[in-house]
């Protein structure tokens, strides 16, 4: 087997970009816009809600913004009944024209780059600098959500969804949290203390959402902070978590919460880009890669690495496919955990066992077939089958019998199982890849299924199931099936 060395990850963390959502703080800033229509009365509303020193300059149309005007008991709007001037945009922080007339345009956009000020024409994306999203409002919590001017009505549509998920009352819980950051920043923590204080804020919000915080969660969660401050001795933690079959959407809310606090990420073969699109983008990404019969970093260098890392002050989550209790190394990473003093959480995943199932539509525990489930590697440390398998429990004809690892090993498992009285007829199938786009498989009997295992396409993670319960299966996945065709 090649040895492998642990690897930092060099891919994007972000996919490619159409713009860059940026919010700008407006309070006081001279911001000009030009246009007499109702789309530009609209932009006004929005503008002055900042609290931005708004000109508008509406030429005839200056009577469409009295109202507004008159609800401005600050004075930070000024409607000038005049077109607008190059002269105009000096100093301005932004600049907005609701304009029909191209000439006009191109002068407008002109102006304002020749004052620094970034542009926006309505309706007009090829001429604009930066554009509005459609807004979701808890301020000072605000969504933004943006097409890039292709779909405005998607875009309303999905704000109109993110409403309905999130709760009237993350509006107070956000004022809350700014009202309450002074003190935190007034005590001059670590990095690790602050972040888990504020962990510690967002469970307590979207425990409760509805409800609006008082000085007795704030008193709480001081309290709390103490407590942290008080045990504080330098030394970080550890979570192993489970990322499921591949699939993102079946990642589990704690494993999400534990990738979004991570400050690195120890990954193996088996995680899926997608899973590590979810975490924290600060985080520091390495793959400490296994794979059977190929490139696989030690045991032994995965666990002194984990223990260094967390020894520095870090959240060390460890990511790996499936569940980490079930032939995940799990024992021996807590283990060496242990010896070094430091906490560790295990977040449990979905089984691969588990998204193959589901994937097939079929139950492992059917009643009328299954009366025991049985999780089985055919991979010893050695990379040959495991010698001290039960074979009389591996022929039991009322048993579903999963078996990871088992594309190199199968047909010596097909050989001790039937000599042990196994049904050769027995159904049996291997799902690659389970719950992924290109997940393949092949159905057929534990007599003939090894040797059909060629038909997969070579690498990726093979699971074999054998078993009466996965009769109903075999006739709809009775050749290899590729998702990517279905």
């Amino acid at each position: 087997m090649t040895q492998r060395r642990p690897q930092t990850t060099s891919t994007r963390r972000i996919e490619a970009l159409a713009t860059l959502p940026l919010f700008h703080k407006l309070g006081g800033r001279k911001v000009v816009l030009a246009g007499d229509s109702e789309g530009a009365l609209w932009k006004a509303e929005l503008l002055a809600a900042t609290g931005a020193a708004l000109h508008v300059f509406a030429g005839g149309g200056a009577e469409l913004f009295g109202s507004l005007a008159k609800q401005d008991s600050a004075g930070l709007i000024t409607v000038h009944p005049r077109r607008w001037q190059p002269a105009d945009l000096q100093d301005a922080a932004l600049a907005i024209g609701d304009i029909e007339d191209e000439d006009e345009i191109r002068a407008f956009v002109a102006a304002a780059r020749q004052a620094g000020a970034p542009v926006n024409v309505v309706d007009k994306p090829d001429f604009c600098d930066f554009s509005f999203g459609t807004l979701v409002n808890r301020s000072p919590l605000i969504v933004a959500i943006s097409t890039d001017g292709a779909a405005p009505v998607f875009g309303q549509a999905l704000r109109a969804r993110i409403e309905t998920l999130l709760p009237a009352g993350l509006k107070a819980w956000a004022q809350a949290a700014k009202d309450w950051r002074p003190a935190v920043q007034a005590r001059e923590l670590p990095f690790a203390l602050r972040r888990a204080f504020w962990e510690l804020f967002t469970a307590k919000a979207m425990r409760e959402p509805e409800r609006a915080p008082g000085e007795d969660d704030r008193a709480a969660l001081f309290a709390t902070l103490d407590r942290l401050e008080g045990t504080q001795d330098g030394s970080g933690r550890v979570s192993l978590v489970g990322a499921g079959p591949g699939d993102p959407e079946l990642l589990t809310l704690k494993a999400i919460r534990a990738l979004q606090s991570a400050d690195i990420i120890l990954y193996d073969d088996l995680v899926s880009p997608g899973v590590l699109e979810l975490a924290r983008r600060e985080a520091k990404r390495m793959m400490v890669g296994k794979t059977g019969y190929g490139p696989s970093v030690k045991q032994s260098e995965i666990n002194a690495l984990i223990v260094s890392l967390a020894s520095q002050g870090k959240h060390v989550v460890r990511l790996k496919g499936g569940d980490p209790g079930i032939f995940g190394r799990a024992g021996e990473e807590i283990a060496a955990c242990e010896v070094a003093g430091l906490p560790v959480t295990i977040v449990p995943g979905i089984s691969a066992a588990q998204g193959a199932a589901a994937s097939l539509g079929l139950s492992l525990t059917h009643r009328d077939h299954a009366r025991r489930l049985q999780f089985v590697t055919g991979h010893a440390r050695s990379g040959d089958l495991p010698e001290d398998l039960d074979w009389k429990a591996m022929a039991d004809p009322h048993a579903t019998t999963v078996i990871y690892m088992a594309r190199a090993t199968l047909s010596g498992f097909r050989d001790r199982a039937l000599a042990a009285g196994l049904d050769p007829a027995t159904p049996a199938i291997a799902v690659q890849s389970a719950t992924l786009p290109d997940e393949t498989r092949v159905a057929a009997t534990i007599a003939t299924l090894p040797e059909r295992l060629r038909e997969l396409p070579r690498g990726g993670p093979v699971l074999v199931m054998v078993g009466h319960a996965l009769g109903a299966a075999r006739s709809s996945a009775a050749s290899v099936v590729d998702r990517r065709s279905a």
